[in-house]
């Protein structure tokens, strides 16, 4: 009798989980008036959407699967699901009167999963932008292992996330232990990161110091111990001697950075080291200045850093160096995550080129080489219409967003009815 009981309370257990299981995805046929597929544009293209891959993409009236839905988006052009190289999508600000991002309410602090549950706001504004993946350097408490996991299980709305957990830090000049470098990078590696992240200068919000802080050997220590584990590695450094050394010591991206050297942009040109700028990121802070509460004085300095790195992206174009699109969103410039594709035009890259920052190049740096960043058969069926040709105006990808389909699914539809 024993038996038979238990025998009925599992069927019911399996019925009661196959209730709260996923509907398989039916077959979906996007057409468009054309389509960049991260290589070549497609016009009057056809694709078509098996679950979460893409199974084809044609011309013209190709054969429909029998059963498929079909949607006529060919008002709009398609490119791949954007990839932003640079966020913090856990610093989350609810904009509440009397406080400001950095200050919190009354100086009291949230608890990591309050904060992890309130920074979906920050993932869907990002995905409105068309940015399917975003690689996020340097989060507390594993808050974006947490955000990362959460949007994995289809619990959260968001770009998939590639992490690195808290960024390694220290004082300029401070000593340190290479063993202990050595153990820090295992225990990130053990916690489950995607990437290591290096402070290898300061530098961040109003202020633009460029003093370095790891040195030479204590980079390539990291790098290596990194590379070892099969992780890749982002080395922050506004300035150019800690940019230079995050080059030499073999860092896979640099972030930020001015006045780097003509011999450093063709060693980056030599390793395929991927430049992340962030140009725009210092836009961003001049424009939401009184959120902050910046000081007066901290405004031309910032003017001054963003001419600084946009003449170092000029010559890194002249130069032929790898760039990513990066934003380094913070709080409120989560939704203006696409902006750095304009500096990157304006640099001289054309429009096409821009789109390469945030989908190949972006895709290769984080080994996803053929599943992101592409429109081809077999790669993940991340898919945005935009209004517009952004092969020709790069602001069709910046301000044309209208629909987004990651993994298969629409998470944005604004389309206009008319």
């Amino acid at each position: 009798m024993k038996r038979y009981l238990f025998s009925f309370l599992l069927m019911v257990m399996m019925l009661f989980a196959a209730s709260y299981l996923p509907l398989a995805q039916s077959t979906k046929v996007l057409r468009f008036a054309r389509l960049w597929d991260g290589a070549k544009t497609i016009t009057d293209a056809v694709v078509v959407i098996d679950g979460d891959k893409i199974a084809s993409v044609g011309t013209g009236n190709g054969a429909v699967p029998k059963g498929a839905e079909v949607l006529d988006l060919r008002r709009y052009s398609a490119i791949p699901g954007l990839i932003d190289l640079h966020t913090h999508m856990t610093y989350y600000w609810d904009r509440a009167p009397g406080t400001n991002p950095r200050g919190g309410r009354g100086g009291t602090r949230r608890l990591p999963a309050v904060t992890v549950h309130l920074a979906e706001d920050n993932a869907k504004r990002t995905i409105e932008t068309g940015v399917t993946t975003a690689r996020d350097l340097g989060a507390q408490n594993d808050m974006d292992l947490a955000m990362r996991d959460l949007i994995n299980l289809k619990a959260m709305v968001g770009p998939r996330m590639f992490v690195s957990g808290t960024g390694f830090s220290k004082r300029a000049g401070a000593p340190v232990d290479l063993e202990g470098l050595k153990k820090n990078v295992d225990e990130h590696v053990q916690k489950g990161v995607d990437v290591i992240k290096v402070y290898g200068s300061i530098g961040g919000f109003e202020n633009v110091g460029t003093t370095q802080t790891f040195n030479f050997d204590e980079m390539k220590t990291i790098v290596d111990a990194s590379h070892a584990a099969g992780k890749k590695v982002a080395i922050h450094s506004y300035g150019a001697s800690g940019a230079k050394d995050a080059v030499r010591a073999g860092a896979d991206s640099v972030e930020h950075g001015i006045e780097i050297d003509d011999e450093t942009f063709a060693e980056m040109v030599k390793r395929g080291t991927v430049w992340v700028p962030t140009v725009d990121h210092n836009r961003y802070y001049i424009d939401a200045k009184d959120e902050y509460g910046f000081r007066p004085e901290s405004i031309p300095e910032l003017q001054n850093y963003i001419k600084k790195n946009f003449e170092a992206m000029q010559r890194a174009v002249k130069a032929g160096v790898k760039l990513g699109m990066g934003s380094d969103a913070v709080y409120t410039m989560f939704g203006q995550n696409t902006r750095e594709l304009a500096w990157m035009v304006k640099a001289g890259l054309t429009a096409e080129q821009a789109l390469m920052t945030a989908t190949t190049t972006a895709a290769d740096l984080l080994e996803m080489k053929g599943r992101l960043g592409c429109l081809q058969p077999g790669c993940v069926a991340d898919v945005v219409a935009v209004e517009g040709d952004p092969t020709k105006d790069i602001d069709a990808a910046i301000n044309g967003v209208r629909w987004v389909m990651k993994d298969g699914v629409v998470y944005v539809d604004k389309r206009s009815t008319r």
